[in-house]
């Protein structure tokens, strides 16, 4: 899917899953709102309890639930796993990184040059999952493609703190505070099975095609790489290799 594919639907979130996360969300973290949600008509029934739920909510945070056509939620949204119900949203705003901003002593993980906004979106739920304070993305990224991200990191990407910065504002940043940068490689890497690694750290994971960016990778701490269970020449996917490292540095540091 290109960028243009997902404009059309950039902030409409699909599904109870996806919706339900921003209504979750802390408000100082996502400053996106639902303007109105939208529910298959010829679902009224069967989808009750959740008309309920968005409807008392909507009296509390000031939008409408509203009952069309099933053709009309189809041109709404860009998949057909919405179970009937999608939110108009507004457009969430990413700051700026900053150091003050950086909760002290977690996780957190800067996701470079991934082409796919499904692959960004199941990196996201792989870090949320494995207790990642936060998610640092380059300027030009694909939180932008709300529903797709939201429906891949299934609502992850609502409920995290997201931040923007390019390579040099990141190791800027983050070298006023304690943590320390570690990128997924293979050049002079290490085994992440093979050292104790403790918070804090920033996981730098790359795409696919493009990888790391050379700045950050002359400027890292070191250099993780995930062992494989048979020679292999491919690369895994960026979501499963921040799944893999994420969890594996959950796992070290789980007793704090």
């Amino acid at each position: 899917m290109n960028r243009s594919d997902t404009d059309k639907h950039a902030n409409v979130l699909e599904g109870m899953t996806s919706i339900s996360a921003l209504l979750d969300s802390d408000p100082r973290v996502n400053n996106r709102r639902i303007e109105a949600v939208w529910v298959d008509r010829t679902r009224r029934r069967a989808k009750q309890a959740e008309i309920r739920f968005l409807q008392a909510r909507g009296q509390e945070l000031g939008f409408a639930v509203e009952f069309v056509e099933p053709e009309a939620l189809a041109q709404l949204t860009a998949g057909s796993t919405h179970g009937g119900i999608a939110a108009l949203c507004t457009p969430r705003t990413l700051p700026a990184l900053r150091a003050q901003d950086i909760a002290p002593g977690g996780l957190y993980a800067y996701l470079e040059g991934i082409e796919d906004p499904y692959n960004f979106g199941s990196a996201l739920r792989a870090l949320y999952a494995a207790g990642a304070a936060g998610v640092v993305v380059p300027p030009r990224n694909w939180a932008g493609a709300a529903g797709v991200v939201a429906r891949a990191s299934a609502g992850a990407s609502e409920r995290l703190q997201l931040c923007t910065a390019d390579a040099d504002a990141l190791i800027a940043e983050f070298r006023k505070t304690d943590y320390r940068i570690l990128c997924a490689g293979i050049r002079n890497s290490v085994s992440v099975y093979d050292v104790h690694i403790s918070y804090p750290v920033l996981l730098v994971v790359g795409g696919e095609k493009r990888g790391i960016s050379r700045k950050i990778l002359e400027q890292a701490d070191g250099i993780l790489r995930i062992d494989y269970g048979r020679t292999f020449r491919g690369s895994l996917p960026a979501s499963v290799s921040a799944a893999i490292l994420a969890f594996e540095l959950m796992r070290q540091n789980r007793e704090r």
